[in-house]
């Protein structure tokens, strides 16, 4: 297989999460995914365009996002670019799990679920774009 590249750019507003949804099963399917690796790498990109929309641009909606994936022999890798806020990944804390749930208010969980959703997850600011790439090897567990 050689290596593939499909882009898509939407509006910095959630409403447009269900199209990046649609678009990353897509393409994860079609590389050979199967579909419990398919939800997560869904539940992933889902988190990284949230934590864009809401942190990166404050909720600006006249923004936009790219998510970019490549898909080779080896991964699949969805990278999404953005000119909001950089995230400085080195201040982050895993948070406290009991402690989210007892405080039964949504948010808090984004970078912990990409984590755990995928093999990677790499930061990269340069020139006024942030980028974070999140990556999911192929292995006999992930492919059809």
């Amino acid at each position: 297989m050689s290596e593939t590249t499909h882009t898509l750019t939407i509006p910095s507003s959630t409403r447009y999460l269900h199209d990046v949804r649609r678009f990353v099963a897509e393409h994860a399917l079609d590389a050979g995914f199967a579909q419990p690796t398919v939800n997560a790498i869904k539940i992933a990109v889902d988190e990284a365009c949230t934590n864009i929309i809401k942190h990166a641009y404050d909720g600006d909606t006249s923004q936009e996002v790219e998510v970019q994936i490549t898909i080779t022999e080896g991964h699949l890798q969805v990278c999404l670019r953005d000119e909001g806020e950089p995230f400085d990944p080195s201040t982050y804390q895993e948070p406290d799990l009991t402690r989210l749930t007892e405080r039964r208010r949504p948010g808090g969980l984004g970078v912990h679920l990409m984590r755990r959703c995928m093999d990677e997850v790499h930061y990269r600011t340069d020139q006024g774009f942030n980028e974070v790439c999140l990556t999911k090897h192929r292995n006999r567990d992930s492919v059809v």
